[in-house]
């Protein structure tokens, strides 16, 4: 199932979303109303969870607007308005749920499996790559030409990591930081050795080298 949360508060963008991913879900996240229409044109998603007050485009026209495009994807407006006009509001631009701030994250859980219920989404984790080779993040197993193959939990960290920001320059550095604990981080040597087992995998032209500078997974 895949999700995008659109929170403009760092922190609780980053405690939600990694409870989510706990959970066993995928999730892109964004900080802005204009990146969240890009993602949402752009994506297929199985579920939004939105905050209100965001910059540039609020949560409610973000919703109206996909809604008047006819994508009825469920949403869950996560938002410190709690007034009942504000309810009014949400859900006259087509929310499906309404959590008030401040939450516990298992309430969220809670209020996602209601509209896995409700809309009878099942949990699928697959990640096409490409038109031979799809990735389940959860399992850690890629599937090749009807073929599985299984990859380390770290090594699969990566690969997620990587197809998160498709074609954007990643750098040992940003992936240590983002995946690891500073104090249980790997050396380089170690990250460039994941990197190149995923490369024997998958193939060689979905992850580009760029020396000196780090490396780009690549859209085919």
């Amino acid at each position: 199932m895949k999700i995008l949360l659109l929170e403009d508060d760092v922190l609780l963008n980053e405690l939600i979303s990694e409870h989510l991913e706990e959970d066993g879900y995928i999730v892109d996240v964004c900080f802005d109303g204009y990146e969240a229409q890009d993602k949402a044109y752009s994506n297929k998603y199985d579920l939004y969870v939105l905050d209100v007050n965001v910059p540039n485009l609020n949560g409610f026209e973000f919703l109206k607007d996909l809604r008047s495009n006819k994508n009825n994807t469920p949403a869950i407006f996560v938002t410190s308005l709690h007034t009942a006009s504000d309810m009014q509001d949400g859900f006259a631009s087509g929310a499906d749920d309404f959590i008030k701030k401040p939450f516990e994250l298992e309430e969220l859980s809670l209020r996602i499996n209601n509209i896995k219920r409700l809309y009878k989404i099942e949990d699928t984790n697959t990640i096409q790559i490409s038109s031979n080779i799809s990735f389940d993040p959860i399992s850690n197993d890629l599937l090749k030409d009807d073929e599985i193959i299984h990859i380390s939990k770290k090594e699969a960290m990566v690969l997620n990591y990587f197809i998160k920001h498709t074609n954007q320059v990643i750098s040992i550095s940003e992936i240590c930081a983002n995946i690891w604990e500073y104090e249980n981080a790997p050396t380089d040597a170690t990250i460039r050795t994941y990197i190149k087992n995923i490369r024997n995998n998958i193939g060689e032209e979905f992850i580009t080298n760029l020396k000196g500078v780090g490396y780009r997974f690549n859209k085919i």
